[in-house]
C-alpha cells in the first residue's frame, strides 16, 4: 500500500457512499494526486479509470499504476468529457463515479501555477495549461466583462470597484503576477470582518472562469447519468456554493425528491421518470476533527445519489444556472 501525500477530504464518507463492490468498474473523474483512487483500490478488488486534465497529475500516477497493475487506467482529459474518454476505452457503463471539485492541493501549493495569492507567482490558474490564462483575462477583458465574472462567479458585492481598479492599474502596465492582482483588489475593497482576505473571491472567480469549471460540472453530471449502471453511485465533493447548488439542483431534478421543485411551478406532463435516488436529502460536511487536521476541508459539501433503472434524461433537461 502506498501512503498518500495529502489527505483526501471526507474520504471515509466518500467510500461509504460509493459502496464499491468486488469486480466493479469505477471512475475517479478528478484524480488529482490519487487519494480517492488509492483508497478505493485498497478497499475492494475493483477496476478504476482515473481522469485529470492536469498533465502533472497524470505524470504523478506512475507509482500507483505500477502498484495496481491491471486495475488502474489514468486518462488525460477533462472530467466533463468522461463519457467519450471512457467509451474510447471500451467502457459503456460504470458502477460508481467520484467527483472532487475545484483545485487540488498540489496546484494551490505551487506558486508557479498562479492559483494562490499567498505566494507570488505568474497569474496563470489554468488546470490544463492550455487556453487563456488569468493574466490574459485580467488584461484583455473590458470592465463590464470583469464585473460579470467577479460578481457572478465570485459572488463579490464589490465587483464594480474591483473591475474599475483592475482596468486603471493595467493602463500603466500589464498585471502578470498574483501578488500584483491581490494588492489591487485589497486596495479596492474593505477588509471583511470575518478575516477573509479581500482577494479571495476575485481569485476564485477568475479560476472558475479560466477553467470553465461550472460548464465542466454540467457536462460531467449529464455524463455520469449516462454512464452509471442501475444501482451505481454518484458521489460529489464540492467546495464552492455555486458548485454545490448546481449538484443539488441536478440531483433533485432527476430524483423524485419533491423538495427540489417549487410548489408554485407545475410539473410538465412529459417530465421523465427519476433517473436518480438521493442517498440523503442534505449534504454531509466534514467533522470538526477533520477540519482541525485539514483546514482546507472546512467548506466541503458531499452529496450522493444512486442511479435508478430509468433512462437518462435528454441532454440539458431543465438545466438551471446557479
Amino acid at each position: 500500500m502506498i501512503a498518500p501525500k495529502h489527505g483526501s477530504v471526507m474520504l471515509k464518507e466518500v467510500l461509504a457512499d460509493l459502496n464499491a463492490q468486488p469486480d466493479g468498474i469505477y471512475a475517479d473523474a478528478t484524480y488529482g494526486r490519487g487519494g480517492y483512487t488509492r483508497a478505493l483500490l485498497d478497499a475492494v478488488k475493483c477496476t478504476v479509470y482515473a481522469i485529470d486534465r492536469d498533465q502533472e497529475a497524470v505524470d504523478s500516477a506512475k507509482a500507483l499504476l505500477a502498484a495496481y497493475r491491471g486495475r488502474l487506467t489514468v486518462l488525460h482529459g477533462r472530467f466533463g468529457d468522461m463519457l467519450g474518454l471512457l467509451r474510447d476505452c471500451g467502457i459503456q457503463h460504470v458502477n460508481g463515479i467520484m467527483l472532487d471539485l475545484g483545485v487540488s492541493s498540489p496546484q494551490i501549493d505551487q506558486p508557479e501555477r498562479g492559483f494562490s495569492f499567498r505566494a507570488d507567482g505568474p497569474l496563470d490558474m489554468r488546470m490544463g495549461l492550455s487556453g487563456l490564462s488569468a493574466a490574459d483575462v485580467v488584461n484583455t477583458a473590458d470592465e463590464a466583462e470583469l464585473i460579470d465574472i467577479i460578481r457572478n462567479l465570485g459572488e463579490e458585492r464589490f465587483a464594480r470597484r474591483i473591475a474599475r481598479a483592475i482596468v486603471a492599474a493595467r493602463s500603466d502596465s500589464p498585471i502578470t503576477r498574483t501578488n500584483a492582482l491581490a494588492k489591487i483588489v485589497r486596495g479596492a475593497v474593505p477588509r471583511a470582518k470575518d478575516g477573509l482576505d479581500p482577494a479571495t473571491r476575485t481569485f476564485m472567480a477568475l479560476r472558475l472562469h479560466v477553467n470553465d469549471e461550472l460548464g465542466e460540472l454540467d457536462r460531467a453530471l449529464e455524463a455520469a447519468e449516462q454512464l452509471l449502471t442501475t444501482g451505481g453511485r454518484l458521489v460529489v465533493v464540492s467546495f464552492h456554493s455555486l458548485e454545490d447548488r448546481r449538484v443539488k439542483r441536478f440531483l433533485q431534478q432527476r430524483s423524485d425528491d419533491s423538495a427540489g421543485t417549487s410548489r408554485h411551478v407545475p410539473l410538465p406532463e412529459t417530465r421523465p421518470a427519476p433517473s436518480f435516488r438521493l442517498l440523503r436529502r442534505r449534504s454531509l460536511t466534514p467533522t470538526p476533527e477533520e477540519i482541525d487536521r485539514n483546514p482546507r476541508a472546512r467548506s466541503a459539501r458531499l452529496r450522493a445519489a444512486e442511479r435508478t433503472g430509468n433512462p437518462a434524461w435528454p441532454p440539458n433537461s431543465e438545466r438551471i444556472a446557479a
